[in-house]
């Protein structure tokens, strides 16, 4: 498997590319993502979001369009890639399939598993590819994603912590910001961002 990646736009997004058997599969093309998608693919066969915020999802339309491959985000989250709900002037794209849940998904013969997190957004989702996660703004380096915007939830939030800490094995984790980690270093942190959320409940 190959990852190259690349942060994009004003928040700078970390977009990903994954290569496995000569199949792209494409994470979250943020703000002018799209042409250095376009130059660093061979053979894409799938754009993936790991939620629907506007600097994860901005150039979904455009490779959609140009690669003529299918869209998969997570269910709950559909309504932010269609309706621009932050009014941040979007680009409206529809998904192929709308993932429910913590879900198994076979694309052009490779393994992906869907598993939901919710609290940042409704659908916040991690997307796992041969022990790789790509945890989007659930995980970052020291850090989790913010429960205080709109669609947010604290309580979902806490929820998806502990549940993230009961989680065994090693996975490298590349966020949807910043520098890569890994599962067992975020998870002694846990605890700690656990209280964090619930002061603010």
């Amino acid at each position: 498997m190959q990852i190259k990646s690349r942060p994009m736009g004003a928040y700078q997004t970390n977009c990903y590319i994954v290569t496995i058997n000569g199949k792209d599969l494409i994470i979250d093309p943020g703000q002018h993502a799209t042409q250095w998608v376009l130059d660093n693919v061979t053979h894409p066969v799938a754009i993936l979001n790991t939620h629907g915020h506007f600097d994860h999802i901005w150039s979904n339309a455009e490779l959609k369009k140009k690669l003529n491959i299918p869209l998969y985000c997570p269910d709950e989250d559909a309504f932010m890639l269609e309706e621009d709900p932050f009014g941040q002037g979007t680009p409206s794209s529809h998904p192929d399939h709308r993932v429910e849940g913590d879900a198994l998904l076979e694309i052009a013969g490779i393994k992906i598993q869907y598993r939901h997190f919710p609290g940042h957004t409704p659908g916040n989702s991690i997307i796992e590819i041969e022990g790789h996660w790509f945890s989007g703004d659930f995980l970052f380096q020291q850090s989790i994603g913010r429960w205080d915007f709109p669609y947010s939830s604290g309580t979902d939030m806490v929820r998806s912590l502990q549940k993230a800490m009961q989680i065994k094995g090693e996975f490298a984790v590349h966020p949807g910001h910043g520098a890569d980690t890994t599962l067992s270093t975020e998870q002694k942190m846990m605890h700690f961002w656990i209280e964090q959320v619930k002061q603010t409940l």
